[in-house]
């Protein structure tokens, strides 16, 4: 404990500007830490767990985002009114707004999270790729400045420089993420189309139509580095994170340390991602992102100024809490002897933790949306096991949000034993009313090739067949229900409208796959 833990906390009061489960986490890290929480909502949100659980709210308008949770300004303006010293942005919406941050900054805020010129500096990629560049590290083949697409005759210029890196390659935006803006291009002929489009989907994304192209490296892992740094310029890495499961480039399932790399291989990514830090200047969390070819070979490939979601299975591996980390680093206090501690075991932690996503989307319809009010609600507790959520049972999933429910996190002194909790653990979520995520990852958690490491950016595609596997489940259901007759079954003959056997079958089936 810091000497200075027991005489006052970080901050008087600390306002969240976000919602849902990290909402929640964050209004119970301030709890902790003897700090008031300040929640902000919109009107969708006005009776959210979040709401009740601060100690003030405040109202910021509309359901849709950009007339609520992205309205910086009214933020601020509620942070001022409720005598807020600080500003937690959380992750998505306004997290890795240079603007907002320097906006807060400017008010005479604290804002918990990199400096407004750090995230300037790190969200544009084609700068950070400079700086890794710059730094001795291996960036993914592609190009370092924007591709300039408005003119025809400017094309000739942007397929030699694509040929020089070779196809397939990726459009990639310049000012943002979760895929918005990129098209694969497999030839020559594509790659104007697909600037264009993707340029046009990142300015209505960012504000900002800059892209660039990149080698498309696969079979690929992506491997992330959590890094905290203090105001003396200590920077550290805090163990590394496997997120190679996902769909449409947002991550489904995520696990600390990463499978199959040695000790020496995540030392070297560990000072890789440090190494990017320094020469930013980074201070408070951060996650540098790479690629790792079927050589084992690292690719660095962004840097994510914020908390992320997945968060929790550091904690779980590293024995301390980053978001309190967050708010002492802000508060301007150096990095503590826990993170100090958790930094020096990071490449061999002891400990494996895993963390399943349940959201409420449809995994048989290629994990579509899938809104609704809530059912019965009921999830897992015990040794090892964690779970963060901002919802109840009857609590709406409104469509204007990202559709989380539920994070599902489990722990175990190895892989093996942690994924055995993981099956059991999902086995004992039940949650009815809305589609989730529940039957993929009940399947992940069972699957030979999950539990033998064997994992790359396109697993979701190669393995999961999420229409035949609702089938399978109907069909399992049907068997179930049907009544047995001398020991005969009757699965094929028409049930009784009553039958007991029936509604059963019936129950199971819409618990797991919602109509």
């Amino acid at each position: 404990m810091r000497k200075d833990e027991a005489l006052r906390p970080p901050f008087r009061r600390v306002l969240v500007a976000n919602r849902g489960e990290i909402a929640v986490r964050i209004i119970r890290a301030c709890r902790d830490l003897g700090m008031e929480a300040v929640a902000v909502y919109s009107d969708a949100d006005a009776g959210a767990l979040h709401v009740e659980l601060a100690d003030e709210a405040i109202r910021l308008g509309p359901a849709p985002a950009s007339e609520s949770y992205l309205r910086g300004e009214a933020i601020i303006e509620a942070a001022r009114r409720s005598r807020a010293e600080a500003i937690h942005p959380g992750y998505g919406f306004l997290s890795e707004r240079a603007s907002f941050a320097q906006a807060v900054e400017d008010a005479g805020l604290v804002f918990v999270g990199p400096r407004s010129d750090v995230i300037a500096g790190l969200g544009d990629k084609l700068a950070a790729r400079r700086l890794a560049r710059d730094v001795g590290v291996p960036i993914v083949p592609g190009t370092l400045e924007p591709a300039a697409i408005a003119r025809a005759d400017e094309a000739a210029d942007v397929v030699s420089a694509a040929e020089g890196v070779g196809f397939p390659l990726l459009v990639k935006a310049a000012a943002g993420g979760g895929g918005r803006g990129m098209r694969r291009v497999e030839r020559a002929e594509d790659l104007p189309a697909a600037l264009v489009a993707g340029s046009a989907e990142a300015a209505s994304a960012f504000g900002d139509g800059r892209v660039y192209v990149e080698r498309e490296i696969r079979p690929a892992r992506h491997v992330e580095v959590q890094l905290l740094g203090d105001a003396a310029g200590t920077i550290i890495a805090i163990g590394e994170r496997d997120c190679s499961l996902q769909r449409r480039h947002q991550k489904l399932v995520e696990e600390s340390p990463a499978p199959g790399l040695t000790v020496e291989e995540r030392r070297l990514h560990h000072e890789l991602a440090v190494r990017i830090g320094r020469a930013a200047h980074l201070t408070n969390a951060a996650t540098a992102e790479f690629l790792i070819d079927e050589d084992q070979r690292p690719w660095f490939l962004e840097v994510n100024t914020r908390l992320q979601v997945e968060h929790g299975v550091t904690e779980l591996t590293g024995g301390f809490d980053l978001v309190v980390e967050q708010f002492w680093i802000a508060a301007g206090k150096p990095l503590s002897s826990a993170a100090m501690a958790a930094a020096g075991a990071a490449a061999n932690p002891g400990r494996h933790a895993i963390e399943v996503r349940l959201s409420a989307e449809d995994p048989a319809r290629q994990f579509a949306a899938a809104p609704g009010r809530i059912g019965r609600f009921s999830l897992p507790a015990g040794d090892g096991v964690r779970v963060d959520t901002g919802v109840r049972p009857g609590d709406r999933v409104p469509p204007d949000y990202d559709p989380l429910v539920a994070k599902l996190l489990v722990v175990a002194g190895d892989r093996e034993a942690a994924i055995a909790l993981l099956r059991d653990a999902l086995d004992s979520v039940e949650i009815t009313g809305i589609q989730t995520t529940l039957p993929f990852h009940r399947f992940v958690a069972r699957d030979p090739s999950f539990a033998a490491g064997d994992l790359s950016i396109e697993w979701v595609a190669g393995h999961w067949d999420g229409a035949a596997d609702r089938a399978a489940a109907r069909r399992a259901a049907d068997r179930a229900a049907a009544p047995r007759v001398a020991g005969v079954s009757t699965a094929f003959a028409e049930p009784p409208p009553v039958s007991p056997w029936l509604r059963a079958g019936r129950e199971a089936f819409l618990d797991e796959w919602p109509e």
